[in-house]
């Protein structure tokens, strides 16, 4: 073996070991996430006093929806049904279902290409989704969308977009249109980590905190952009703390937790409609899946994963409904059934539905589309 490659086996190794080390190092044992598990659960008692029950039931409901469409989602993937890529929210459920929830209706939404969940905890059917996951012409996108580009007008649910950080100066501009309009409508902000590293985030924020404009950015903190992790990409890891720079509100929120969530998210919505203020909002969360279908995970290890699945933010907070009698066992079976039966039906829906006449290559590229019949 030549010298140039015992180096490069070496640093190869060198890479693996230190990979394999960022991602141990940090990682608490099982025991203690067990502890962590109870220890969430615990809090969430202490807070369930503050909501009614139908309330409770519907966050638990709109968890277990996203986490069963996921799933259908994940094995139409490879069934071959769904085509490109696609990023799956399993895991995260907590985030988008808890801050959703603080908003009203006619708030706007915007969030990156992981966006199936946010999307239907808007108000967007599952219909609609898993037809524009498949390409078909009853999508919400009219199938030309797919997977990262979810879009509903009526909802106020903004997309979808597959630009890293690319949402984060859109959104910025559909607070100062509400300001502008005197409007007390608020706008939420999705984002993973790595997109913090972009210049449109920090560009974003100042113009925020300086116009004085109603945008909550939350920054979902899976821990991993694509396969790299945090540890490996920022300086500053503690994300929140990157408010300080423009004298912004900012927040530290336990992910996995949903109540947590939903009350971190209601203050920054106060913040908003009162005041005009923006917010920074760090919700630490955890992917079950890979960064998309395509990606096979080697970066880290099965029992980092199995780890944070003590922390299943969606069994959490059904066992802490069961044990506190909110929900009984044959309640929880019956939304399950409920929501199966939700999530076959969009997939027959997107299955019958049509693919997109040819027609369709030229509509909605140009906000006053040319007439004349003449292409250029």
């Amino acid at each position: 073996m030549s010298k140039q490659s015992q180096s490069s086996n070496s640093r190869a190794a060198a890479d693996e070991r230190n990979s394999v080390a960022v991602i141990d190092a940090d990682a608490p044992d099982q025991d203690q996430m067990r502890n962590d598990h109870e220890a969430v659960k615990k809090d969430q008692k202490r807070h369930l006093a503050d909501y009614d029950r139908n309330t409770l039931v519907e966050l638990l409901r709109q968890m277990l929806l996203i986490r069963r469409f996921e799933e259908k989602s994940a094995e139409a993937y490879s069934m071959g049904k769904i085509g490109g890529f696609c990023h799956l929210y399993i895991g995260q459920e907590a985030v988008a279902v808890g801050a959703i929830s603080a908003i009203r209706k006619d708030d706007y939404v915007l969030t990156s290409y992981r966006d199936h969940g946010q999307a239907i905890a808007k108000g967007m059917s599952p219909d609609a989704v898993m037809a524009e996951l498949f390409g078909k012409a009853g999508g919400c996108s009219k199938g030309k969308g797919g997977s990262m580009h979810m879009f509903d007008k009526s909802l106020g649910f903004l997309g979808g977009h597959a630009i890293v950080g690319g949402q984060i100066p859109l959104a910025t501009g559909v607070a100062f249109a509400s300001k502008y309009q005197g409007t007390d409508q608020v706008t939420l902000c999705f984002f993973g980590e790595a997109a913090v590293n972009q210049g449109a985030f920090h560009e974003s924020l100042n113009m925020a905190q300086l116009w004085k404009l109603p945008c909550i950015y939350i920054c979902e903190n899976n821990q991993y952009g694509m396969g790299t992790s945090l540890q490996r990409a920022m300086s500053l890891h503690d994300i929140s703390q990157k408010a300080v720079a423009y004298e912004m509100a900012g927040e530290y929120v336990d992910g996995m937790d949903v109540l947590a969530v939903k009350e971190a998210t209601a203050r920054a919505v106060e913040r908003a409609r009162k005041d005009h203020l923006p917010t920074l909002i760090e919700v630490r969360t955890y992917r079950f899946m890979g960064h998309s279908m395509s990606d096979p995970g080697n970066y880290r290890t099965r029992a980092e994963i199995e780890k944070y699945q003590e922390r299943d933010p969606l069994k959490v907070f059904a066992a802490t409904l069961l044990e506190e009698k909110t929900i009984s066992d044959k309640d929880y079976a019956a939304m399950e059934k409920q929501v199966q039966e939700e999530v076959e039906q969009a997939l027959r829906f997107a299955e019958e539905s049509p693919l997109p006449e040819p027609e369709e290559l030229f509509t909605d590229i140009y906000a006053n589309p040319i007439t004349s019949g003449k292409m250029l």
